[in-house]
C-alpha cells in the first residue's frame, strides 16, 4: 500500500524518526494513536485546529456520559444517531461500536469462542500469509514496531489468525491487517477487535473480502452510478478518459479510508459506519468528489485523473474532521438505503454477467 502521513498526504514511506524543531514539537512528534508525524507536519496549524476541536470533544464526552449513565447498552433512536454523527469520544468508542454493530451480542452468545480459535491448529498457509504482512502494517506507528513493549504485532497476528479460522471462505487477504490494526488501537483488546472485525466483514460489508470480492466490485460501480447522478461532470470525464472506478477508489473501500484520510477523520467515519452501515462509505466518497468536482473535471489524461483523486484526500478539508463529517450529510444530498440497494442489485447482476 502507498504510504501516507497522518494528515492524509501521500509521500515517501516515513520509517525514520522525525526531528521537530522545538521542544513542544518533539513532544508531539507522535500522534495520540502512535503514528509518527511526517517531516513537513504543520504543528502550528494542527495546534490551532485542535484547540477548537478539543472543546467540541469535551462537550461530546459530557453528553455521552449522561446518555450512557454507566450502562453497557446504546438505544437506536434519532438522538443516538445524532450523537454518533457528531462523534463518539475515545473512552466510549469500543462500547458504542460493539453494541451498535451487534458485535457485543455475538460475543455474549459465544463465550470462549475467540480463545478456542486461537487454541486450534493453525493452517500453515494462513499463518504464512498473515506473518508476511505483519511488518507492513503501520510501519510509522510506534506500537506496531518490534521494539515496542508490548508490541501490537502479536495482538494483530492473533486477531487475523482467529478470523481466518472463523471465516474459512475468506481466510486472510491484504487490507484486513489495516482494519484489524485500527480496531486494536481503538479497543485495546484482542477479543473486542475480533468481534468488531466479524461485524464489519460478515454483516456490514458482506462480500467485500470473499475471493470474488463481488460486494467490493459492486459498490465501486454503485459509486460510479451515484456520481453520474450527483456530479455528472466527473462522470463524463471518467467516461471520456476511459478510467475505471476501481483504479481510483478501490483503496477507499477496501481499507475503509485507512491511510487515505487522517486518523481522526477515519475514526469519525467508522463511528457512523458501525451505527448506520455501509451507506456511509458512499457519503464520504461522494463528498470528496462533489466538493472537488471542478478540479477533477479539469484533468487532461489518465495520470492526471489519478493524481487529482489522490490530491482530494489531503489538506484542510479532510483534516478538520468535525466540519468534514457535517459535510458528508449535506453535500451528497438525499441518499436512501433503498436507492443504494437497488443500485447494488443491478451492478452485481452486471458484474456477474460480464465475468461469466
Amino acid at each position: 500500500m502507498e504510504e501516507r502521513d497522518r494528515t492524509g498526504r501521500t509521500g515517501q514511506p516515513q520509517h525514520r524518526i522525525n526531528q521537530p524543531s522545538t521542544a513542544r514539537e518533539r513532544a508531539n512528534s507522535v500522534d495520540p494513536y502512535g503514528f509518527q508525524r511526517s517531516d513537513d507536519f504543520d504543528y502550528e496549524a494542527h495546534e490551532q485546529l485542535m484547540s477548537e476541536y478539543l472543546a467540541v470533544l469535551t462537550r461530546r464526552s459530557i453528553r455521552w456520559a449522561k446518555l450512557l449513565q454507566g450502562r453497557r447498552r446504546v438505544d437506536r433512536n434519532l438522538k443516538v444517531k445524532r450523537y454518533v454523527r457528531k462523534g463518539v469520544p475515545n473512552e466510549h468508542r469500543p462500547l458504542v461500536w460493539m453494541v451498535c454493530s451487534g458485535a457485543q451480542e455475538q460475543m455474549d452468545r459465544n463465550p470462549g469462542y475467540y480463545q478456542s480459535l486461537l487454541d486450534t491448529h493453525h493452517e500453515p498457509k494462513l499463518e504464512e500469509s498473515i506473518r508476511t504482512d505483519l511488518h507492513r502494517t503501520f510501519p510509522d506507528n510506534i506500537y506496531f514496531r518490534k521494539s515496542a513493549e508490548p508490541c501490537l504485532q502479536k495482538a494483530l497476528y492473533n486477531v487475523l489468525v482467529a478470523y481466518g479460522h472463523h471465516n474459512k471462505a475468506v481466510g486472510y487477504c491484504q487490507g484486513m491487517n489495516f482494519i484489524a490494526g485500527y480496531l486494536i488501537l481503538v479497543s485495546k483488546d484482542e477479543e473486542t477487535s475480533f468481534w468488531l472485525m466479524e461485524a464489519l466483514l460478515s454483516r456490514i460489508l458482506p462480500d467485500y473480502y470473499t475471493p470474488a470480492m463481488l460486494g467490493l466490485k459492486a459498490d465501486q460501480e454503485v459509486l460510479g452510478e451515484l456520481v453520474r447522478l450527483k456530479a455528472p461532470a466527473v462522470w463524463r470525464l471518467m467516461q471520456d478518459q476511459g478510467v475505471m472506478w476501481t483504479l481510483v477508489v478501490s483503496r477507499w473501500f477496501i481499507c475503509l479510508f485507512i491511510d487515505v484520510l487522517p486518523v481522526e477523520t477515519v475514526l469519525r467515519i467508522w463511528d457512523c459506519l458501525f451505527y448506520e452501515g455501509s451507506k456511509i462509505l458512499f457519503r464520504v466518497a461522494l463528498t470528496l468528489i462533489r466538493h472537488h468536482q471542478q478540479e477533477i473535471a479539469e484533468a487532461q489524461n489518465l495520470p492526471d485523473v489519478c493524481e487529482r483523486f489522490k490530491r482530494i484526500t489531503r489538506g484542510a478539508f479532510v483534516e478538520d474532521c468535525h466540519t468534514f463529517m457535517q459535510k458528508i450529510f449535506q453535500e451528497p444530498g438525499s441518499l436512501s438505503m433503498a436507492t443504494v440497494s437497488k443500485l447494488r442489485e443491478s451492478c452485481r447482476a452486471r458484474i456477474i454477467t460480464d465475468e461469466s
